[in-house]
Order: C-alpha cells, then sequence, then structure tokens
C-alpha cells in the first residue's frame, strides 16, 4: 500500500503523521524538532520524511479559511508546502477520533476555536449531522479569557482551567459566545480576580458542553478538538462510552488528514509514535528516585501529544512534598497540579470516578498524597495498564515493590514555555541546564 503523509501546519502546533497501509508509522510535533514552542510551520526533519510520501494531505481547506479571516478581518495566512488534497478543519479532527476510536459506531463531537468557519460539529460516525458557525465558539471565549488573565492563548488554557478552582464562577460570560473574540477581550471586568474569571468560563464551557453531549444520542461517543483537552468537564460527562485521541487538538488533525485519504479504522495501539530512543533501565530510574526524589525519563518513542505518558516524563516520588520542587525545576506558577501515574490494579483504590490511561478526566483522591492532589481534591490520573509499552510500567512494578505506593509523580519533562525533550542531546542538555539526571 501507498504510504500517506498527513499534516497541519501555518497556525500553531504543526504536525506530520505517516501511514503505512493502517498502520501508523510515524507522527509528531515540528516543536519537537525546532525546539520552538508551539512551532507552526513542519521542520526541515519532517518534510524529508514527508518527500518521500506516494499522497500528501492537509488537515484544512486553505481557500474556505481566507473567506473567514477576510470577513473577521484578519490578515491572510501564507503556505509553504503543497499537497495533493485537503479536508475541512472539523473533518479532519472527527477522522482523528473516528479511525482511532475502539468502537465502529458512535457520534463525534468536535470543539474547538475555530477552523475555516465550524467551531462546534456534530457528526454520525463520519457524516456531519450539526454545525455552529463563527462568531459563536466555546473555544474562542475560553482562549480569550485565558489572553485576559495574563496567560497565552491557544497554549495555557489548561492553567486557566487548573486556575478556576481557585475562583468563584461569579461573571456571566455568555454574551461573550456571539462576539468576535480573535483580539480577545482584555478589558473585560477590568477589577475581576483571575481565578474567579477563570472559573466562570471553565463552569461555562462544562454547561455547554454537557448541552452539547445530549445532542448526540448514540452510547459511544468521541470527543475531539482543543476543547477535549479540558479534562475537568469531560468528567462531567454521564452515560457515555468515550474516546478521546491522546491529540485532540490540530496537531492530532495530521493523522486525521492521513486517515481521510485511507478511509479505514488505523492500527492505533498506543501513542508512543515519533523520536524513538533506546528502553531505559527501570532500576536505574528507581534507584534515582529513592536518591533524589526526581527524575527524567527519555525512552523508546516520544509520545505523539501534548501529555507525557512515561516516555518523555519528570517523575517524582508522590510520598514527600515534592510539588514545589517540581514547579521550580520547571519554572512554573506554584499553585499548578501535578498528575499521578499509578499501576492499573491500585488506581480505584486510591481515586473515586473517572480516568483512563491518557490523563483526560479529573478523578477524587482517596488518599493523602497532596503533592498529585489539586486544591479541590482531584487528580488527573494516568492508568498505567499491564500492557502498556512504556518504560514506566516496569518502573512502578519496581517502585511499588521498592516502597509499597503503586504510583509516582508524573509531568512533562520540559521546563515552562519549552517543548518537551526529544532526542538524547535534548536529555543531556536538560541536565546540564536544571540538575536533573535523565535516564
Amino acid at each position: 500500500m501507498a504510504l500517506i503523509a498527513g499534516y497541519s501546519e501555518g497556525f500553531h502546533d504543526a504536525a506530520l503523521c505517516l501511514l503505512d497501509d493502517t498502520k501508523i508509522v510515524h507522527a509528531s510535533h515540528s516543536e519537537r524538532y525546532s525546539r520552538v514552542k508551539g512551532d507552526r510551520w513542519l521542520h526541515r526533519t519532517q518534510l524529508d520524511m514527508m518527500a518521500k510520501a506516494d499522497t500528501v494531505a492537509y488537515y484544512e481547506r486553505p481557500w474556505l479559511k481566507a473567506t473567514r479571516r477576510l470577513y473577521s478581518g484578519q490578515k491572510l495566512a501564507r503556505r509553504r508546502n503543497s499537497y495533493d488534497v485537503s479536508f475541512a478543519h472539523h473533518e479532519s479532527h472527527a477522522a482523528a477520533g473516528y479511525y482511532t476510536a475502539p468502537f465502529d459506531d458512535c457520534n463525534i463531537l468536535v470543539i474547538d476555536a475555530i477552523g475555516e468557519w465550524d467551531t462546534i460539529s456534530i457528526w454520525d460516525n463520519m457524516k456531519k449531522v450539526r454545525s455552529w458557525r463563527y462568531p459563536y465558539s466555546l473555544g474562542l471565549l475560553y482562549s480569550a479569557i485565558t489572553k485576559r488573565v495574563g496567560l497565552k492563548p491557544n497554549s495555557d488554557e489548561y492553567i486557566t482551567m487548573g486556575m478556576a478552582a481557585y475562583g468563584e464562577p461569579v461573571h456571566d460570560l455568555s454574551p461573550l459566545l456571539e462576539e468576535n473574540l480573535h483580539l480577545g477581550c482584555d478589558d473585560l471586568y477590568p477589577d475581576a480576580r483571575n481565578e474567579d474569571l477563570a472559573a466562570s468560563v471553565q463552569k461555562l464551557f462544562e454547561e455547554k458542553l454537557l448541552e452539547l453531549v445530549a445532542m448526540c444520542p448514540k452510547e459511544n461517543l468521541v470527543l475531539m478538538g482543543g476543547c477535549a483537552l479540558n479534562c475537568v468537564a469531560n468528567s462531567r460527562i454521564q452515560g457515555k462510552n468515550i474516546w478521546i485521541m491522546p491529540n485532540p487538538g490540530d496537531a492530532g488533525s495530521a493523522l486525521g488528514a492521513a486517515a481521510l485519504v485511507r478511509k479505514a479504522k488505523l492500527q492505533w495501539a498506543d501513542p508512543y509514535l515519533g523520536t524513538e530512543l533506546p528502553r531505559a533501565n527501570p532500576s536505574d530510574i528507581v534507584r534515582e528516585l529513592l536518591k533524589n526524589k526526581v527524575c527524567g525519563v527519555a525512552s523508546e518513542r516520544a509520545e505523539f501529544g501534548p501529555r507525557a505518558l512515561g516516555n518523555r516524563s519528570l517523575l517524582a516520588d508522590c510520598r514527600y512534598e515534592v510539588k514545589d520542587t517540581v514547579n521550580k525545576i520547571k519554572r512554573r506558577q506554584l499553585f499548578r497540579p501535578f498528575a499521578p501515574a499509578i499501576l492499573e490494579e491500585y488506581a480505584h483504590k486510591y481515586f473515586e470516578g473517572p480516568m483512563n490511561e491518557y490523563m483526560q478526566f479529573t478523578s477524587r483522591a482517596l488518599h493523602d498524597y497532596s503533592s498529585v492532589t489539586h486544591v479541590d481534591g482531584t487528580a488527573r490520573v494516568q492508568v498505567v495498564k499491564k500492557n502498556c509499552s512504556s518504560v514506566l510500567r516496569a518502573v512502578l512494578e519496581e517502585w511499588y515493590e521498592a516502597t509499597g505506593v503503586p504510583m509516582l509523580l508524573n509531568t512533562s519533562l520540559n521546563i515552562k514555555d519549552e517543548p518537551m525533550v526529544d532526542t538524547a542531546h535534548d536529555a543531556r542538555m536538560f541536565t546540564q541546564k536544571y540538575g536533573v539526571n535523565v535516564y
């Protein structure tokens, strides 16, 4: 079967995916190569891989996007690279979810800031049945509030989500859903607390999400688009079998564009699809954690998606108050929470509520380990299954034998505003700069 390349670029989070028939042979973020956070252009390394493809697919319709950008007073975007076929932005989102999902019959709900004109769409399998169009946009509003509270839009929305737990939803933001928010809303409620604005937009998003889910009659539900990363809101959905491809934003649509060429279920195993390194020795990692409480891991293939799931992770001993220590290493705001990675057979002893292997939901903690618990008593749990291919499974098994605790703090191996470590060289530089040993 011919090699298919799908790519997304031009706006933020450029990415490449390569398919050989239904096998995903490679998927990567441009930023991991260029070391430019959120890089919007494919890197030369990716372009060299793409040049070997028989068919190249782009993740949206440039001419249709141009009509909307002209309408909204934005500059026309430029393109660097050519392609053989293109697909609609929301169609690529939907396809990335549908063709990797563990079920065949489903509804797909796509929510993002904006593609060409669609901002929300509902699908019956791969047939679009309803959509909401610009300027109405949950994603644009969330990004505008992210900017309003002093964070970076299209990047820091997850920090806004974490900040919401410190505030009260006292502001009615629903009128802004109909406004053009491309330039933000920096003069909104000038005396408001940032935490209250974050809580208000989070509450509104959760309410609207549940309304949209109610419009999806099928038991199986795929969530896609950048807004599918809102794990707090996802956790409020009841009565559905949910699949979220671990890279639901624009970068993941590189996979969606390639899948739309193939139009068949893909051989999805896990999101470890990027740069490959030798497998780390789990015993070395456990010894380092016992000695220094913190250890970096750069092992096997890099994750395709924004979450570190054990192959490009910074691990820490959650038995101690290490949250501030790790936040200082990563140059992050001290209020921000960290996630636990736990052996699946012990997950329900330590947490109650929805959880899976991709950190896509929040659960209530049933333990006293504050380093992996948010101020509201919840945690974004990574359940590490017995068949997990990452070295993280072996690390946790040895860790449990040594300490009697089946979990560790797990965060991405990077510093704030920098991409995750990708190569062995990146790992060495991380150790030199920040004094954390990486295996």
